[in-house]
């Protein structure tokens, strides 16, 4: 498995913050990329919260992340990564705990076929208590458009 350039998580990074309003206001930014693995994070933001004491980010922004994170991780399977395409068929969350601060997702690609690849994603958070811990597994299946 070979690390990829700056260049190529840094191409990721301004998708996000330049062409994709609904993740740059969430604030995701890629933490590392490999040919079969992203990491990837959103930062705590009260605005993102349940209305819980104290205050946990909710569970849509860790399902966001993850769909993102397992999407993004399948990309360097496509005959061309920049511009085929992945949409995703099926995302199962498993709620583990609440999260109390940023969200980082991990995702790794299982499987990559010629027309449907599967991810599996964790993520993991400062819970209440004040530990960081997996609060979701994810399994999500994807299209893979490969021209």
């Amino acid at each position: 498995m070979a690390a990829f350039t700056d260049d190529v998580r840094d191409l990721i990074q301004y998708h996000i913050e330049e062409e994709h309003g609904y993740l740059s206001w969430l604030g995701v930014s890629v933490e590392e990329f490999t040919e079969e693995t992203i990491t990837m994070t959103v930062p705590y933001d009260e605005k993102l919260t349940n209305t819980t004491s104290p205050p946990t980010m909710h569970g849509g922004v860790a399902a966001t992340l993850a769909d993102t994170a397992g999407g993004v991780a399948l990309r360097p399977s496509l005959s061309d990564p920049v511009n085929g395409g992945v949409a995703t068929i099926n995302l199962n969350v498993n709620y583990l705990r609440r999260a109390s601060g940023d969200l980082t997702a991990r995702a790794e690609v299982v499987r990559a076929g010629n027309s449907v690849g599967v991810s599996e994603v964790y993520v993991e958070s400062e819970t209440p208590d004040g530990a960081v811990e997996p609060v979701a597994v994810v399994t999500g299946a994807y299209r893979l458009f490969q021209d």
